[in-house]
Order: C-alpha cells, then sequence, then structure tokens
C-alpha cells in the first residue's frame, strides 16, 4: 500500500507537471466513455431493465411466430387463456384514446383498456381503493369503472382522496372512480404511461365478438413454475392448430413465439434491439479510436522520458516497478476520464428521460442510470487505463540505460514503423467506418425526405376528430362530418378538405384487409391475393392530399351506402390483383366477408405505415360514406400561416359542438414519428462520426507535431542545404499522411464491409454510393489537412541560423 500511494502520489506530480497532456487525454476519455455509457443506459432501460412489476422474469407477451405481431382477436384471447396449461393467467389490454368529462371542458387522454383479471395477473395492488377484478365482468358494459394511474391523480386531481365514488364521463357514458395505481406502476408498456384503466368489455360489442379482428393490443401472462418458455410455446401451438381447423376464414396460421414483456411486440421492438446494437458496437469502437489515441500518446511520452526511466534503471529500479508507475497513471487518467464522461452522460440521460418528441402520446423513456450504467462506467474506465498504458510497455521492457545516456537528446527518430505509428493507423481506420456510416446515415435521411410519398404534406393541416367520444353514432356520424367538411371550406385561404380515416405515415396507420381476386369462391387466408391498406376517404380527399389520379374517376356523394361497392386503388394493387394497371379500371375484387367491390379510379403509389423506407404496397381507398368510421382526420389545404389556420380551425369545431375534442397539427408534423428513425440515425451517427473526426484530428495532430518537434535539428541542416519547402513538408509530415491514406483506405474498405452492421441503424444501408465514398474520402482528406496544418507551418518556419546556433 506504501508503493502503491508512492506511485499515486508521483502520478499526480507528473500530470500536473504536463496540463496540457492531462487535459487531452481526461477529455479524449470523457467523449468516449461518455458516449458508451448513453448508449448502455438507452440499451439498460428499454431492453435490459424488466417492467416494474413483481416476478418480472417470468412475464411473457405471446406473439404471432409468422411476423412478430403481438395482437390478437378478443375470442381467440379468451380461448388462449381458458384453454393454455402453461400461465397461471393471460390477460389483455389495448391502448386507446377517449374523451374525459371531469365537469370541466372534455380532454382527450390516453387509456388502458383490460380485461377483468390484468391487474391480478400482474399481481399489482392499489394505492387508493382497488382495482378491476374478474368479478367486475357480468357481460356486456356491465363494468363501468375507471382505475386512475397515480401521475394521473396527482396531476389532474391533485390528490384528493375523495376521487374514489366520483363519476367521469368517458365518451359521454359515465364511469365510476374505484382506485387508483401505486406509483411505479404506469401499465404494461415500458415506453407508454396511460392516464387510466378500464375494463374490456365496455367496448363495442361487434369488436369483443369479432374473431378475425386483431385489435386487442397484446396478450401477456406470468408462466407457471417448471414451465419453460418451448413447453409453452408447444402448449400454445396446440390451441392455435384446433382454433385455425375450427375457424379456417377467421384465423389462417396460428402459431406463437413468446418474448419478454418490456417494448411493445412485433416489428417495433426488433427494430429497437437492432439499433442500439449497431449504436452500441459503433460506440466501442470510438473507444476503441480513443484507446488507440492515447496509447500513442503515452508510447510518445514515454519516448520523451527515455532519460528519466534510464537514471531509474540505472540506479537499480526494475521494469516491473517502472511498468506499475507508467500504469498507475494511465488508470489514474482513464478513473478521471470516466468520472467527467460519467458525469455528462448522466446530465444528457436526465435531458433524455424529460425528451417528448411527440407530444400528443404520452411517452416515457425509462433511461435514467443505474448501478448497471455506473458499473459498466467503471469497468470501460479501467479497461481503457489497462489498454492505452500497455503502448509503451514493450519500449521500456526494451530500454538499455547506457546508451540512452549515451546518445543524450538529440537522439534521431527511427525511420521504422513504431506501435505509436500502428495504434494511429488503427486509430484513423477507424475514424475512416465512423465517417463513412456518418455519411451514409446523412444520405439515407436525404433519400428520406425525398421520397414520393403519393401525397403533398406542405400546406395541409391534419384536425384529429373522433366522433364517438362526443357520442355520435348512426346515421349522425356522417351528418356531423359533413357539417364539419363545410365549416371548414369555409374558413378564408382554405383551398380544399377532406376526410380519411387515418392519414398515410401517421403513427395509427393502417388499417388492412386481405383481398381475393373476383374469381375465388374459398375466401380462406390461403387464397388470399394480397393484405391491402384501407382507407375511408371521403370525395374531396385526393385534392386536399395531393394525391395524383392516375386514370378512371374520382369518388362522389352519391357512392354512399345504398349504392354498389366501389374503390379507387394505387398501382401496386393493381398490378398485384388484376395484373396491370390497365386491366383494373371497371374490374372487381372481394373483401373477407365476399363483398364485390369495383376498381373505378388508379391513384399514384405512395408511403403509407410509418415506416418511410417500407416497401410499395397494395392500398385501396373506398368511400366513407360505404365504410363509415367515427374516428376521421379532416386534411385541411391552405396557403396560409398554420397557427391562424389552426385557431380558425378550433373555433370552426367549437361552434360546431363544444364537446369534440381535437388535435391539429401539420402535417409535416405528424410525418415526424415516420421520420424518427432515419432522424435519429442521421443525429446519432453524426454525432459519433464527429468523435471519431475529433480523435483522429488529435491523434494525426499529436503525431505530425512530436515528429517535427524531434527532428528540429535535421530540418534545419535540410534548410541549410537547400532543400525545398516540399522536401521539408515531406521530410517533416510524409509518415503522417502515409498514415492517413492507409488508415483511410482500410477503414473505407471496412466501412463497404460494414453494412450488415449498418444495415442495423439505416435501412439498406449504401457504403459503395458513389457520393458517399467521395464524401468520406474528402472528409478524410480534410480532416488530414486540418491536423497537420499547425505541425506544417512550424517546420516551414524554421530559421536554420538560429537553430544551428542554439545547438
Amino acid at each position: 500500500m506504501q508503493t502503491l500511494w508512492q506511485d499515486l502520489r508521483y502520478a499526480v506530480r507528473m500530470l500536473k507537471k504536463n496540463p496540457g497532456f492531462t487535459a487531452v487525454a481526461v477529455l479524449t476519455l470523457a467523449v468516449a466513455i461518455g458516449a458508451n455509457a448513453v448508449v448502455f443506459s438507452v440499451m439498460n432501460g428499454l431492453i435490459l431493465r424488466a417492467l416494474n412489476v413483481p416476478q418480472a422474469q417470468s412475464l411473457y407477451i405471446i406473439e404471432r411466430a409468422s411476423d412478430k405481431d403481438s395482437s390478437q382477436s378478443y375470442p381467440n384471447y379468451l380461448d388462449l387463456r381458458d384453454r393454455n396449461r402453461s400461465f397461471d393467467g393471460l390477460a389483455a389490454y389495448n391502448i386507446d384514446q377517449v374523451a374525459l368529462d371531469a365537469g370541466k371542458n372534455p380532454s382527450r387522454a390516453w387509456v388502458f383498456e383490460v380485461s377483468g383479471n390484468y391487474f391480478d395477473a400482474l399481481g399489482i395492488q392499489p394505492y387508493l381503493g382497488r382495482v378491476i377484478h374478474a368479478s367486475d365482468e357480468h357481460g356486456a358494459n356491465s363494468a363501468p369503472y375507471i382505475v386512475l394511474t397515480y401521475a394521473y391523480w396527482h396531476s389532474h386531481f391533485q390528490g384528493d382522496l375523495s376521487v374514489v365514488g366520483r363519476v367521469l364521463q368517458l365518451n359521454r357514458h359515465p364511469f365510476t372512480v374505484i382506485g387508483v395505481t401505486p406509483p411505479s406502476f404506469r401499465g404494461t408498456v415500458l415506453i407508454f404511461s396511460a392516464d387510466f384503466f378500464v375494463p374490456i368489455v365496455n367496448l363495442d360489442q361487434s369488436l369483443l365478438n369479432a374473431r378475425g379482428n386483431r385489435w386487442v393490443g397484446e396478450v401477456i401472462g406470468h408462466l407457471k413454475a417448471g414451465v419453460t418458455p418451448t413447453q409453452a410455446v408447444a402448449d400454445l401451438n396446440s390451441i392455435g392448430s384446433d382454433l385455425e381447423k375450427s375457424y379456417p376464414k377467421e384465423d389462417g396460421q396460428m402459431s406463437f413465439a413468446l418474448e419478454h414483456a418490456s417494448l411493445p411486440g412485433g416489428g417495433f421492438n426488433v427494430a429497437i434491439k437492432a439499433f442500439l446494437a449497431g449504436l452500441m458496437l459503433l460506440a466501442g469502437l470510438i473507444l476503441l479510436a480513443a484507446c488507440a489515441n492515447l496509447g500513442s500518446l503515452f508510447a510518445a511520452r514515454a519516448a520523451d522520458r527515455s532519460r528519466e526511466v534510464a537514471l531509474r534503471l540505472a540506479l537499480g529500479a526494475g521494469p516491473t516497478r517502472i511498468l506499475r508507475q507508467l500504469f498507475t497513471e494511465a488508470v489514474l487518467i482513464s478513473m478521471m476520464g470516466g468520472v467527467a464522461g460519467l458525469w455528462g452522460s448522466v446530465v444528457l440521460l436526465h435531458w433524455l428521460s424529460a425528451w417528448q418528441p411527440f407530444p400528443q402520446y404520452p411517452l416515457n423513456m425509462p433511461v435514467n442510470p443505474d448501478a448497471n450504467v455506473y458499473g459498466v462506467a467503471l469497468l470501460l474506465s479501467l479497461a481503457s487505463g489497462v489498454l492505452f498504458g500497455a503502448a509503451p510497455v514493450k519500449q521500456v521492457l526494451r530500454a538499455d540505460p547506457y546508451q540512452i545516456i549515451k546518445s543524450g537528446s538529440t537522439a534521431a527518430v527511427g525511420r521504422r514503423f513504431t506501435v505509436r505509428d500502428l495504434l494511429l493507423a488503427v486509430q484513423i481506420a477507424i475514424c475512416a467506418v465512423l465517417v463513412t456510416s456518418s455519411m451514409v446515415a446523412v444520405r439515407g435521411l436525404v433519400r428520406s425526405l425525398h421520397s414520393n410519398f403519393g401525397f403533398e404534406p406542405q400546406s395541409a393541416m391534419l384536425v384529429d376528430t373522433d366522433l364517438n367520444m362526443a357520442g355520435y353514432s348512426g346515421d349522425g356520424v356522417p351528418a356531423m362530418q359533413r357539417r364539419m367538411l363545410d365549416a371548414m371550406a369555409s374558413i378564408p385561404g382554405v383551398s380544399s378538405v377532406g376526410l380519411v380515416s387515418v392519414p398515410p405515415l401517421h403513427a395509427a396507420c393502417c388499417a388492412e384487409s386481405n383481398v381475393f381476386t373476383d374469381k375465388t369462391t374459398d375466401l380462406t387466408p390461403s387464397n388470399v391475393a394480397a393484405t391491402a391498406i384501407r382507407f375511408s376517404v371521403s370525395p374531396e380527399y385526393l385534392r386536399a392530399a395531393g394525391t395524383p389520379l392516375l386514370a378512371g374517376r374520382n369518388l362522389t356523394s352519391h357512392d354512399d351506402k345504398n349504392a354498389p361497392r366501389v374503390a379507387m386503388v394505387n398501382r401496386v394493387f393493381a398490378s398485384r390483383i388484376f395484373g396491370s394497371t390497365a386491366n383494373a379500371l371497371d374490374r372487381y375484387y372481394k373483401m373477407d366477408d365476399g363483398t364485390r367491390v369495383q376498381v373505378v379510379g388508379i391513384v399514384e403509389d405512395g408511403k403509407y405505415s410509418p415506416n418511410i423506407t417500407e416497401e410499395p404496397r397494395p392500398a385501396m381507398f373506398l368511400p366513407i360514406l360505404q365504410l363509415p368510421s367515427t374516428e376521421a382526420w379532416l386534411v385541411v389545404r391552405s396557403s396560409g400561416n398554420p397557427q391562424q389556420l389552426g385557431a380558425a380551425i378550433r373555433t370552426k369545431l367549437r361552434d360546431l359542438d363544444s364537446g369534440l375534442p381535437s388535435f391539429i397539427q401539420t402535417w409535416n408534423a405528424a410525418m415526424d414519428g415516420a421520420l424518427f428513425a432515419s432522424r435519429m440515425a442521421a443525429v446519432s451517427l453524426g454525432i459519433l462520426g464527429a468523435m471519431g473526426a475529433m480523435l483522429s484530428i488529435t491523434g494525426i495532430f499529436g503525431m505530425a507535431g512530436y515528429s517535427v518537434s524531434k527532428r528540429l535539428r535535421e530540418l534545419g541542416i535540410r534548410m541549410a542545404l537547400g532543400a525545398q519547402r516540399k522536401e521539408v513538408l515531406q521530410a517533416a509530415l510524409g509518415r503522417a499522411f502515409k498514415l492517413l491514406a492507409y488508415g483511410s483506405a482500410a477503414g473505407l474498405l471496412l466501412g463497404i464491409l460494414a453494412s450488415r452492421v449498418l444495415a442495423f441503424i439505416v435501412y439498406q444501408a449504401t457504403p459503395r454510393d458513389p457520393l458517399v465514398l467521395a464524401c468520406s474520402v474528402l472528409a478524410m482528406l480534410l480532416l488530414g489537412l486540418l491536423a497537420t496544418w499547425i505541425p506544417a507551418q512550424r517546420a516551414l518556419s524554421i530559421d536554420p541560423a538560429i537553430l544551428l546556433r542554439e545547438e
């Protein structure tokens, strides 16, 4: 311990003696360790951390094995719940929006619609009052109860204990508050915080009885003790096989898989995991580049301290003692860098935890650091110190005190490549990989922004309305929607107004239907010709959305429930069902229920589901009068100011019905969800690329500056003998430029080979894109010029007379 204390004190003195070196080293590590801590904390919060429920490790979501979709129909849920032998209890829930009236103006709120056994299956006890139980369900609309979340109770009812027993209006129906959940429980979706819970049996009975309608968001439950996931899947598949035989038209293939309950199931879960895995790998490359940078600096610093090392060896110190001293300095620097990086990451993570990228959704980002994050930061700090501290080991072990002292300070810099050169080349290669990755992400974002959406979001407003929230039903729905269209059209500056059941690229899009050819008689899933996205639209929609009509006619007000069924389809639909666009007009196809639909128009292909990179998909646009939808978006096109237009729209809706809640935003803002992945990829990889560029600049600058400082006398003699500026620069910086060229070439090659890794982050990553390669090469060239500018100026400003006189 006494020797260790001596090493620590000596290390502190040496670091204080070289504040510039210390600051650069600590900052380099702080950036690298901070980046890794942030990415790991997000991965820990979204993937590794379990839901805050009792025995969370045994809680699983049931998914369909074919597409990892977790949605189920309510009758299928009942069969799975009652017939399985593997779960202690299977609960179901769905997330929806309702209008809540607590005595003032109605407002939109988010609700978990849950099965009666939801809280009992999860083991959740109430904070106040009681929760919903299976015994509350006695058939349709038999449980008009609300359980508030603790956060909603505090924010909207100010923690009033008398709230239990109070009657609230949900979509103009009375519901009684029976309890409040504990503060730690916000539902069973890790990133989503609903406002309250209601029994699922209060929903429309047509939904509850439709076996072919998979609207239930997720089915979850705890595995019984001693039951493995494999056994549970086999149990569920046996039930699914029976359902396939009993309901061939509704269910199709029924095989299942299990997923730990945390993120929403399906493709979203897979995409998040792949995205974070790719980011974690690239953040690791940042740390590796930082260690290579510091290893090069440590090796150069050990060379500068060669006389000190030689004297200590000559006075009897062993190589192990000197190496321990160097490792002590390295670990001390790494711990300082780790503390600084962790502090910066904590600040950023606290901001991320409160970030609301989509104001209309109550998202919860559980990324605050915990013991796991702190532990990983400590391990990375220690490992980094050992890694870059090992760079001068070979140099010290081979040191000859006699030769070092005899050579003095005029020792020439060797011409052969050293460990420092290798470390710098590795660092430059990693930087080139990161720069290439950031270029790919930026290129992907630009492509996504200039995609053919099939509609024109500029100068259009979206108004989200749900007439069911205001109590409208039956024939009152189309009448009210007509009044809304007329009211919006009367606003000065509005050029067109249309209705759509859900707008393309919105987070709530899209409903899908199986489609059959007109000749198909056996309407079972095995005979499906295509699965098409389905929209209900008003006749004015195409003009309001800016969607081109390529052939045929538009829908009209005469296409109502008494008229023959008609539809407009996109080109992909026409090609998939009828062979070509030219053959589609006036032809028929069949829906799931056997209804024949005539194609009266062909529209341009577009992007529909909230995934900007999706492949072209079949889509059909049905008259909203033939396929009514109480939830519909008004598309209002105007060249006026969006804020003024929004205020005018809000006033018109209030005049029509003051109890109708709405959400108004520009169409560009509504597309933020679809563009979110591309933007996050560009920002994340851009930041990592900038970090890699910074490390590359410091590494090249350090190497070039060290080379020039050690060869001042040689360069002075060359200039005195008549060497040209070009020859002086080649002698001083030739090695740095060779390393830059070799490292950049290796990095660009690795970037091309890393397409699969980049595909985790950027859809259809294309490092082979000529523009990406050209930009990457140019970026590396600029980085090299920037890093060598000051050393080059110093080399060219040498005065041989002054230098030789000093010698």
